[in-house]
């Protein structure tokens, strides 16, 4: 699982059970839209899988979506691939199995044959997770295992891939000595051979630490992503690393702006602005929606009350082609799932509105969504969440505006 000293750092016990100024603009939520929340499918944590967390589900060209389940599975439940079809249909593609990794966090990169690709939390063939690839015919091979040490360790992001088949990610932990005796984790590649290089080693100062998000690339080889913690006050950062592993901080938070970055990767516009969400911090101390420049200017386009609105956005935002933001909240609006409420799924609008699309019950619509949301042409969102269902498992549902 994921270490205390993410946990608890800047974060604080409220958050426990997932390891959960000055403000330029703050928009006031809005009644939430006339939408229709359907429960493509319900997992029921036996073979099929159990409890999807951060990944965000891929989206092929013919409705069918992929994504990684923490749980579930044939004994000893270690988690699975899994597939569902437009109506509603479940394969288990493939079942992890200890030697190949367990215990997914993050969703998967899909290429051009269908070939998937993704990170384990665990297991491999040292302890410390995997980077795997399952074929459309589903073989699951590791193609490297982390060895907890200088190569880094528990890989909690999904991974970015070239046009070379080179694999981009991030560890949690390993790396350079520090943070607890753990390592204070990494950015490293890894070649369709299944070499590893690390391309950056957090200390646990001022560059960061403890990365759990993953990363966004330019043309020019350059990354991009967040680390949970570290920077100069403690509470996180927006970092680069370029190809030749120079690091640059481009912003620290500081609590009041924001504070430890979502586990799902930033998102970018034409001009190169980054937009992403912290899972506290800002106004009301319940999560932020931010924007980044270039240059290290920071914006809260959205401070979570904790209230009607969720708070803990886990999950990330997606943009669409108008600039309006799409994400989930982990808690927050209503009694239950844990009398913390079990979550949202809002809309930011460029101009500043919040809305609330959907109030989840813990019921059959699910609850808790830990993952961010993908949309297809017709504008309808697809996402996972963690617990809920009929079975209490988790569900993949499908937000029809």
């Amino acid at each position: 699982m994921l270490n205390r000293h993410f946990l608890l750092k800047c974060i604080g016990p409220k958050f426990l059970l997932f390891a959960t100024v000055l403000v330029w603009l703050v928009a006031t939520p809005q009644p939430a839209q006339a939408q229709t929340l359907k429960s493509l499918y319900s997992f029921t944590g036996g073979a099929d899988g159990a409890n999807p967390y951060f990944g965000d589900l891929v989206l092929d060209a013919k409705g069918n979506l992929y994504g990684t389940t923490f749980a579930g599975g044939a004994a000893p439940g270690l988690g699975v691939v899994f597939e569902v079809n437009p109506a509603g249909t479940e394969k288990v593609l493939f079942t992890f199995n200890s030697a190949d990794g367990c215990s997914p966090y993050a969703g998967l990169v899909r290429d051009a044959t269908g070939t998937l690709y993704g990170t384990t939390g665990s297991c491999g063939a040292y302890g410390y997770g995997t980077v795997f690839e399952v074929t459309k015919q589903g073989t699951g091979t590791a193609l490297y295992s982390f060895t907890g040490g200088a190569d880094g360790g528990q890989p909690i992001a999904g991974l970015i891939r070239d046009t070379g088949g080179n694999l981009y990610g991030t560890t949690n932990e390993g790396g350079a000595v520090g943070c607890f005796g753990l390592g204070c984790g990494t950015v490293f590649e890894v070649t369709p051979a299944g070499n590893e290089t690390v391309l950056h080693a957090f200390t646990g100062g001022a560059d960061g630490e403890n990365p759990v998000a993953g990363l966004v690339r330019d043309a020019k080889g350059n990354l991009y992503g967040t680390t949970g913690q570290g920077g100069a006050q403690c509470c996180g950062t927006v970092f680069e690393v370029t190809p030749s592993d120079t690091e640059t901080i481009l912003f620290s938070f500081n609590y009041t702006d924001g504070s430890g970055p979502g586990p799902n990767r930033l998102v970018t516009d034409a001009e190169g602005n980054f937009y992403g969400t912290t899972s506290v911090g800002g106004a009301s101390g319940n999560g932020t929606v931010f924007e980044l420049t270039r240059k290290g200017t920071e914006t809260v386009l959205y401070s979570f009350t904790g209230a009607a609105d969720g708070f803990a956005p886990y999950g990330g935002v997606i943009r669409d082609a108008k600039g309006n933001l799409y994400g989930t909240t982990f808690q927050g609006a209503g009694i239950g799932c844990n009398d913390a409420g079990c979550g949202t799924v809002y809309e930011l609008t460029s101009a500043g509105k919040f809305t609330v699309l959907h109030t989840f019950t813990g019921g059959a619509d699910g609850g808790n969504p830990a993952a961010g949301l993908v949309m297809d042409k017709g504008g309808n969102l697809y996402g996972t969440t963690y617990g809920g269902g009929p079975h209490g498992h988790g569900t993949v549902f499908k937000l029809t505006p």
